[in-house]
């Protein structure tokens, strides 16, 4: 008996950004789209939470920017991969050297993804997606998790923290002088 494979045509980033908007969120891993579904109450309000003090602050502070759940960022090409964290930050300089246009995805990672567990996300794939985040240059990478009210912050050539909703979240070599109570994020 002979086997046979089937070829999957890969897709571009750029043939991501042109997908119809809809429904679904789209990701790319290693040139294979990966439809998403929406997120639920909780986890839209933990990342609004997070995006609203942490943006805040970053605009006070003029840092960089503060992404939302939508916003891509082109992590690997050839072929290519495009995350969209929950909340992202990018420091001013690494705008500065990226000169990004208004169009496209955000070439290279960000300074920090933050991902917020969802009912449906097995354990092993968030690691796998901090894993890949890391990988990838992103400094710090914090999840949150709504069910167990806990985070967890991962950093690059550090030890893993595990913080639960009496902590304090903060990632002073990413975003020096910022801070947030998870208690007011699982409240």
């Amino acid at each position: 008996m002979t086997s046979m494979s089937i070829a999957t045509r890969l897709v571009t980033a750029d043939e991501l950004l042109r997908l119809p908007r809809g429904t679904f969120r789209y990701e790319l891993v290693n040139g294979e789209v990966q439809r998403m579904s929406p997120a639920g109450h909780t986890h839209g309000k933990v990342a609004a939470r997070v995006t609203a003090r942490m943006g805040s602050f970053v605009e006070e502070k003029q840092l960089g920017e503060v992404y939302a759940a939508e916003t891509g960022f082109k992590i690997r090409q050839d072929p290519d991969t495009v995350r969209a964290p929950d909340v992202a930050f990018v420091s001013a300089d690494r705008l500065k050297d990226a000169g990004v246009s208004a169009e496209g995805f955000f070439p290279g990672p960000p300074d920090l993804a933050v991902e917020v567990v969802s009912p449906g996300d097995s354990y092993g794939d968030v690691e796998a997606k901090v894993s890949e985040w890391l990988q990838s240059g992103v400094r710090a990478v914090v999840v949150l998790d709504p069910r167990r009210k806990a985070g967890t912050l991962y950093r690059t050539g550090a030890e893993v923290v595990f913080l639960t909703a009496q902590d304090l979240l903060a990632v002073p070599e990413v975003l020096p002088g910022w801070s947030l109570p998870l208690s007011a994020v699982f409240r």
